[in-house]
């Protein structure tokens, strides 16, 4: 098949008609498949089953710290929770906060606490007229929504190869209305981007202008490799050490993809500085989160070593996914040149960019045929892709049958808007 730029009138008029019938017969099959949010399927589920029958009746339920994990108290978590995620994360127990099912609770959180109480002797943010907030895109729709909800601004940051690219972050931050920035450093959502050392370094190094800037460091994807190749991804914890900016970091994770996303565990990791301006709000929100299910997945994994082995099932069940939809891909669109797409070595995402003006047609075509996808723009500040070309495709959550049936549709599509923009 020959380029479509390439294609004359004719040719493109005969391949509309192609593509058109080909539309027509997924419509006619009255299909119902969803592909919008990174949800793990039914199978990744299964793999955690045992951590429910891991605790019962006659269970000891005392931790090194905590008389009874079944009663009030234990505000930062138990000792041996927040041993294993200071093991995760590269940090020392003491910097580590464990609270409920929900990372992006924990942000939320962190950031209200920063709006009413400020932090290194600032004006709380909220008490600002004006906020500035960072969001590399493409990026998570529901980071941006959190500071659009504080009423931010929300500024968009190109992301490159090695992650955000530094040399505008550098130059933004000398304005001191700008607060912080969201990252997501390893397998970043929805590309799939590693942070490079240099990256991260340039990270730790900063010196904005404001004195309480923050890094909200979302390392979901901290352990979730689907290749054997996996990327890898330098200390932020490390680096700060080095450069006296150890306030500046607040580092989340959680279970959520992991075990369970609606009964995981959440963490964070910060300074102890930072620790103690948070205590004071957790003191009054919660007298303590689910230590039960803190202890239950301490039981369950064992150590840092047992959680590793465990996303080793993950990965089994999640790599044939990802390279049936990037094989798929490449053989359904390199030759005609309607998009290009990431490869990513781990997380939950495949980043497609669609012919330029045609990813809200994309979008709009898949679910005519009943194929639901993210809605397009999602992965920028305010739902504004400025060049209307990327999407986020989520391999996780359809069975593999479905997955297959739905690229095949997404491809058509794909193609079709390509074709119809080239005909105008």
């Amino acid at each position: 098949m020959p380029n479509y730029n390439s294609m004359d009138k004719e040719a493109l008029k005969e391949e509309y008609k192609k593509l058109s019938e080909q539309y027509a017969a997924y419509k006619a099959q009255g299909l119902s498949l969803n592909m919008a949010r990174g949800k793990p399927g039914s199978e990744q589920l299964d793999i955690s089953n045992d951590l429910l029958t891991v605790l019962d009746k006659d269970s000891d339920f005392k931790t090194d710290d905590c008389p009874d994990v079944r009663n009030y108290g234990g505000l930062c978590g138990i000792d041996e929770a927040r041993q294993l995620f200071a093991d995760l994360l590269g940090v020392e127990k003491k910097n580590v906060f464990v609270g409920g099912n929900s990372s992006l609770n924990m942000m939320f959180d962190t950031m209200a606490c920063l709006c009413e109480k400020g932090c290194e002797g600032q004006t709380p943010w909220g008490k600002l007229p004006k906020v500035k907030w960072l969001c590399p895109a493409p990026g998570y729709d529901r980071h941006f929504g959190v500071t659009e909800y504080f009423g931010f601004e929300l500024i968009t940051v190109p992301m490159t190869n090695e992650g955000p690219d530094m040399d505008k972050v550098e130059e933004l931050v000398k304005d001191p209305s700008v607060k912080g920035i969201w990252c997501v450093p390893k397998y970043s959502n929805p590309q799939g981007i590693t942070y490079s050392d240099e990256t991260v370094r340039r990270f730790a190094a900063l010196k904005p202008a404001a004195p309480d800037f923050k890094i909200f460091w979302d390392n979901a994807y901290i352990v979730h490799d689907i290749s054997d190749t996996p990327d890898s991804l330098l200390n932020i914890f490390d680096e700060v050490k080095k450069t006296g900016n150890e306030d500046m970091v607040f580092e989340f994770c959680s279970t959520s993809k992991i075990t369970f996303p609606g009964a995981g565990v959440a963490a964070l990791a910060t300074s102890e500085k930072n620790l103690e301006l948070l205590k004071q709000r957790y003191n009054f929100q919660t007298i303590g989160y689910d230590k039960i299910n803190m202890l239950r997945h301490v039981k369950y994994f064992g150590n840092l070593q047992g959680l590793l082995d465990h996303m080793q099932k993950h990965k089994a069940v999640l790599q044939p996914r990802f390279d049936m939809v990037t094989d798929m891909l490449s053989e359904n669109l390199t030759e005609c040149g309607a998009a290009s797409w990431t490869k990513p070595n781990g997380g939950y995402f495949v980043s497609v960019d669609v012919t330029d003006g045609c990813a809200k047609r994309v979008v709009a075509l898949c679910k005519e045929a009943g194929v639901v996808l993210t809605g397009a723009g999602a992965t920028y500040p305010y739902g504004k892709d400025p060049k209307d070309s990327n999407i986020r495709v989520a391999p996780t959550y359809p069975p593999t049958e479905e997955l297959k049936t739905a690229m095949e549709v997404f491809c058509v599509c794909v193609k079709l808007a390509a074709v119809e923009k080239l005909m105008k």
